[in-house]
């Protein structure tokens, strides 16, 4: 743990808007460069900066191993899911028409876009856990080992 007071306040500046960054590369990936796992990868590295400033106790109660752990399949299960959801509507995995409807395209995505919006999700959540288990893996061990 950082006892410097300046690191540990730019921290607590710096982690709002790397999330927000993170959430505008995983709502935008489908438009553009960017996804799920870009988006995990910059989601996790704001958890990962936090346990680096505030210590593996501080990010284990914000992002407790249990909770982390359960999002790894949940990730998992969206990406799957989605896949799975495509092939009972009728077309192969991770055929994205099947998922094309006729009510209220004004305010829900076409098949396509939703198909790959639930995947990117998926991907995101799944990296985002991934990489944040990681980081307690390592940090957790002994430095005498």
């Amino acid at each position: 743990m950082i006892k410097f007071p300046i690191i540990r306040v730019i921290t607590k500046l710096l982690i709002p808007y790397i999330l927000l960054f993170a959430f505008y590369v995983q709502f935008h990936g489908d438009y553009g460069p960017g996804g799920g796992f870009q988006a995990g990868v910059i989601f996790a590295s704001a958890l990962i900066l936090y346990g680096l400033v505030f210590g593996l106790d501080a990010i284990k109660r914000v992002a407790p191993p249990i909770v982390i752990e359960k999002l790894m399949a949940i990730g998992v299960l969206v990406y799957a899911g989605t896949g799975f959801a495509t092939m009972m509507l009728g077309g192969n995995f991770l055929d994205y028409d099947v998922l094309e409807h006729s009510f209220n395209h004004k305010y829900l995505p076409g098949g396509q876009h939703l198909g790959i919006f639930l995947v990117e999700v998926g991907v995101g959540i799944t990296v985002t856990s991934v990489m944040t288990m990681i980081f307690y893996a390592f940090a957790s061990r002994s430095r005498f080992v």
